[in-house]
């Protein structure tokens, strides 16, 4: 048995995909090998709270659903030529670095991904698996040069029916309009999928803060905080642009991605030789 396997965390399998399996006495985990990304987050007693396609596809395409990690930048921002959506860090084979149990009974595990030695730019993860999901991305700059970053946590979470949702927290909130030409609005009340075109995204920058999805068809709410995290996206693909992604079809209605990131006019500089971080956390109220 390995010291990752003493800790807490075992090799197995979630959703068809081999994973990192975590357990605490709060809620169980699932971290996949590829990708990096938390497939599940069960707190003791509740459902899940993320949501993975049941038409997912297998590696080398990315795992729709859980949290997929975007990184060194988010969608194709910044980038020149023909680079992968979102990053190489979702598409990465990932190693646990170390495993450990904290305060409180809450297991910690460190990851970084393999292959990606070509960069200038050096990632970890950390996942906290207690009575709250954290997860944090670290970026370290090896070069001599300073170097410019976006990054997002994609979490897609687990709802009843993505139309009888809302998020609240982003009232009054500028947004870029993907859906509209990047056109900038302001979010009036919370956040709720439009009735005439039921989809969203949206890129709220400088909103910071905490944001509550609220379902009351599962009769629970769902927390999300970003720490360092000055960005914050929604979005749910409605029925028409769902109809046309083999890994989400009919089931787009399952889930809503509220993001906490550092994306568009949010740029994160990180200087020659330094480190910088992005937190979340995940909790049912």
């Amino acid at each position: 048995m390995t010291a990752s396997e003493s800790q807490g965390v075992v090799r197995g399998t979630a959703s068809g995909f081999d994973a990192w399996l975590v357990t605490s006495p709060h809620a169980t985990a699932a971290i996949s090998i590829f990708g990096g990304q938390v497939l599940s987050y069960r707190p003791t007693g509740a459902d899940d709270v993320l949501w993975v396609s049941p038409l997912a596809a297998t590696p080398p395409t990315p795992i729709r659903g859980g949290i997929p990690v975007c990184w060194p930048y988010f969608g194709k921002e910044n980038q020149t030529g023909d680079v992968p959506s979102h990053g190489y860090a979702r598409t990465a084979t990932w190693q646990v670095v170390d495993s450990e149990v904290l305060a409180d009974d809450v297991t910690q595990v460190r990851l970084a991904p393999l292959g990606l030695e070509r960069l200038t730019l050096r990632l970890e993860l950390t996942v906290r698996v207690g009575a709250t999901l954290e997860i944090g991305v670290r970026t370290t700059n090896l070069s001599d040069e300073p170097a410019i970053l976006t990054e997002a946590l994609h979490n897609y979470l687990r709802v009843s029916d993505a139309t009888d949702v809302h998020v609240e927290g982003l009232s009054g909130k500028s947004y870029e309009d993907k859906f509209d030409d990047l056109q900038v609005k302001t979010q009036d009340g919370d956040w709720r999928l439009p009735d005439d075109v039921p989809r969203s995204d949206r890129l709220y920058p400088d909103a910071g803060g905490t944001y509550r999805l609220v379902d009351p068809g599962r009769g629970r709410t769902i927390r999300v905080t970003g720490d360092r995290a000055r960005t914050a996206v929604v979005w749910n693909p409605g029925a028409d642009v769902a109809s046309g992604m083999a890994d989400v079809g009919p089931h787009w209605r399952e889930f809503v991605c509220v993001e906490t990131a550092n994306a568009g006019p949010d740029l994160i500089t990180v200087a020659a030789g330094a480190t910088v971080e992005m937190w979340q956390t995940i909790a049912l109220e």
